[in-house]
């Protein structure tokens, strides 16, 4: 299959979040198809790790990877990262905006783990899309931004609130940003919601030192972020080794019906439910 225009050989990408699980398994596969990459993450030392896996599969060998201790939370951080890859690379054809922490909280617990949760998972990406996009639609060359959300941004299941609430901004203010990009005469950049299943990352395995058996690998992950943008998708909703895109597709009906039903909040967890979504569920189209 083609790939989107934005990856060609030689063309900088932007990943945060890039030290490990989906941001270093894209950088890793971004720098094997010869693209410049620029890694951005918080701790410098796992930052300098990643780096060096990375500039080991680099096509274009050490000079194509440049890594950028960044907290994504500060917005000078991420200009000053915008900066500095405009000045090492002087475009940028793949902004990834991916970093992101857990666990944040119930709906009345946790504050603190509420405003770090919600200020890497949704001001971050929002740092990066206001520090970078209006750069790469003035470039004028096919470039494309891509958003991580969540699952637990569209379903919402009861738990990590704080985290779901992060995630359905970053959904919102996606699907947003590719309206706005849409609208600009001779806009040449794409946005896309990248939305992984259970994926074996280091934020979500643990203390686990084995990948359990429905998690998929990160580089999964990347093959169908390539080929849903390719396809010119926008929503990339993965499934993994237990959940199907149907299931997902179901889930996802059922908790927009909440709201045109007038169903109860979380109907799906509710147990004067349990029986009629375990049938929506099984129902065959």
């Amino acid at each position: 299959m083609t790939q989107h225009p934005a990856f060609t050989e030689g063309r900088a990408a932007v990943i945060t979040g890039a030290a490990s699980g989906i941001g270093l398994a894209a950088a890793r596969r971004f720098a094997g198809m010869g693209m410049r990459v620029c890694l951005a993450d918080l701790g410098a030392d796992a930052l300098a790790k990643a780096a060096a896996e990375v500039t080991a599969v680099a096509r274009r060998g050490a000079a194509a990877v440049l890594p950028v201790p960044t907290d994504v939370s500060d917005r000078e951080a991420v200009e000053r990262l915008k900066d500095k890859v405009y000045g090492a690379f002087g475009e940028v054809a793949v902004l990834m905006n991916n970093a992101g922490t857990a666990p944040g909280g119930g709906p009345f617990d946790h504050y603190e783990r509420w405003r770090r949760v919600l200020d890497v998972n949704l001001w971050g990406v929002i740092n990066g899309v206001h520090s970078f996009t209006p750069a790469m639609v003035d470039q004028g060359t096919p470039a494309a931004i891509v958003n991580t959300g969540s699952k637990q941004g569209i379903t919402c299941p009861p738990g990590d609130t704080a985290y779901n609430v992060s995630k359905a901004g970053v959904k919102v203010l996606t699907e947003g940003l590719a309206h706005a990009l849409r609208s600009i005469d001779g806009c040449a950049v794409s946005a896309h919601l990248l939305v992984p299943g259970s994926t074996f990352t280091g934020m979500t395995r643990g203390t686990a030192t084995t990948k359990p058996p429905g998690a998929w690998m990160p580089e999964q992950v990347i093959d169908m972020l390539l080929d849903g943008m390719a396809a010119g998708d926008f929503y990339i909703i993965c499934p993994d080794n237990e959940v199907t895109r149907a299931i997902d597709n179901r889930r996802i009906q059922w908790a927009a019906d909440d709201i045109i039903s007038n169903r109860p909040a979380l109907s799906r967890w509710h147990p004067d439910y349990k029986d009629r979504f375990a049938a929506f569920l099984a129902a065959k189209d």
